[in-house]
Formats: C-alpha cells, structure tokens, sequence
C-alpha cells in the first residue's frame, strides 16, 4: 500500500465508535496475555519453510471461564468445529449447525456493536431497517456457502475463510484471521506460531507491544506456512463481524481497502468479495501509537 492512500475519515468514525462501544473486548495483560518474542523472517508463498523466530506460543494465557460466559463468543466458539477445512471438499451443514449459526447472528444482534452497525448501514441505504431481513442478510454475507475450489462442490464460506482458516490442496493456508481460533488450534498443538512482522522503517525497525489489539503474524497450521496474517487480539466476535460488513458495503469492487486510525491503531483493512459473500477480510497494522511498524 503507498504511504499516500489517505485515512477514510467517515468509515474511521464510526469505526471508534464500534470500538468504544466493544465492552467484551479482552483487556491485555489480565484477560489474556500474550508473548510476541522474535520477529519473522521473509518467507516466499508456498513455502512451507519458516525458521521459528518464536519457541513458545503466541497465547501465555487466556482467561476461558469469561470467554465462555460471554454469550458471542460461546456462541462464536461453536461455530468453530462445524466446517471441513479442505477446500474441494463439500460442507454438509446440519440442521444443529443451521441453528448455530443462526443463533450466533441472534447473539451479536443483541449487542450495541452490531445495533450500531446496522444503524449506520441503514443510513447509508445499504441495510434494511427490518431486523430479520438485516440478519438474513448477514446470513448471506457470512455464511452463505459457495465454490471456491474449482470443480469441488459448496466447500467455503466467508465465516469459514476467515474466522476458521482453510487448506487449498493440502499446500497453502488460507484465512484464519481470528485470535480466538488462533488460541484454541494454538492450545490444540495445530497452529505453531513463528513469530511478529513488522516492516523495516528505513535504518530502524519498530516493535510491536503485547497490549496491542492488531498484530501481523506469521504461524503455520498442520505444517502449511501462512508467510504474514493480519488479525485483531482480544476483540469480540461481533466487532469483527460489524467492520468488515461496513467494508464489504463500501463498494461493489472484487477487493476493497481502506486506511482508518482505530484508537490508536493505523490499519488498512481490507476485503475481498465472493459474489454477495465475503471472500475474505483482514486486517494489516501500518503504525500503532505513532510507530511506524
């Protein structure tokens, strides 16, 4: 990204809004701690050799008691087991898996986060006022299933890409974009954590901090090198699903980007669009707290 692509001053606005409004976001250092240790190297893609700039994982702690006594996030973390992580392989989706996924729209429904959001899109002529016309189309957005590998069946859905994470042709991760599956594949043995990126500035190089809610990340899962992943730390759920539903209505463009400061965060978020769906969407940290990263 050129360093002139200049901050979307509006989406940036209501963005802070979403992020004050995120009272289950998880305080660093007592809900969670993390260990960011080295900082990775350049790893061509498709390559599935890292050197490990990281001997221990990401996660030193997360409290899950208050994970699971958070209504979105229990019901986030059900979702997480329901999807096959091959693309090429047709997902079944069961009539329990249907009710997840609807009850996990109802959840984040019912916070002011996502009342927020659908505020907002409302206003930009984007949303239906009506709630359970808003949450069919959530539905769509996120869970909809479609083709992604070519010639396999319904294999992929945008919740699926990127809150789950996938494999193409058993060589490549794709997605997985989220802590908390980051966290629990991490606890499981499955996700090994290689360590933080971070560009060079010129003759220097700026860290990032553990209490920083956006990093970049370069791990593998079941082997698969994923090079560089951005991903929110400690956010919720739903503040998640509420900014990258505002960026997918942004433009009707196969891929939009936007530059917003998000507290004390210049990120450049990004998403890609599947038809009506979600592709995928991440997050890249550019500076936090005015360093250049």
């Amino acid at each position: 990204m050129s360093r002139s692509q200049k901050t979307n001053q509006e989406i940036t606005d209501v963005l802070n809004q979403l992020w004050r409004l995120d009272t289950n976001r998880l305080r660093p250092g007592t809900d969670y701690i993390i260990s960011l240790q080295g900082k990775a190297g350049y790893v061509a893609q498709g390559s599935h050799c890292a050197t490990d700039k990281a001997s221990a994982p990401l996660f030193k702690y997360v409290n899950e008691d208050k994970l699971k006594s958070i209504r979105t996030y229990a019901c986030f973390i059900n979702l997480l087991d329901n999807y096959e992580m091959s693309t090429g392989v047709s997902e079944t989706v069961t009539s329990a898996e249907l009710k997840e996924n609807h009850q996990f729209i109802d959840a984040i429904m019912e916070t002011e986060v996502m009342k927020c959001a659908h505020k907002y899109l409302v206003k930009k002529g984007q949303s239906p006022s009506d709630l359970v016309k808003f949450k069919k189309q959530l539905y769509d957005i996120w869970f909809r299933l479609y083709h992604r590998a070519r010639g396999g069946g319904e294999d992929s859905c945008g919740f699926e890409h990127v809150f789950v994470g996938e494999t193409k042709f058993g060589s490549e991760i794709m997605g997985l974009h989220n802590w908390i599956q980051f966290y629990l594949q991490e606890k499981h043995g499955n996700v090994d954590y290689k360590g933080y990126k971070a560009r060079d500035n010129k003759d220097t190089v700026r860290y990032p901090d553990e209490d920083d809610h956006v990093l970049n990340l370069q791990f593998s899962l079941k082997g698969l090198v994923k090079p560089v992943g951005g991903s929110f730390i400690g956010v919720s759920p739903e503040f998640e699903v509420a900014v990258f539903t505002i960026i997918f209505f942004m433009s009707n463009e196969k891929m939009t980007s936007v530059v917003v400061k998000v507290d004390e965060y210049m990120l450049e978020l990004v998403v890609y669009r599947h038809g009506c769906s979600i592709g995928t969407s991440f997050p890249k940290l550019l500076s936090s707290n005015n360093r250049d990263l």
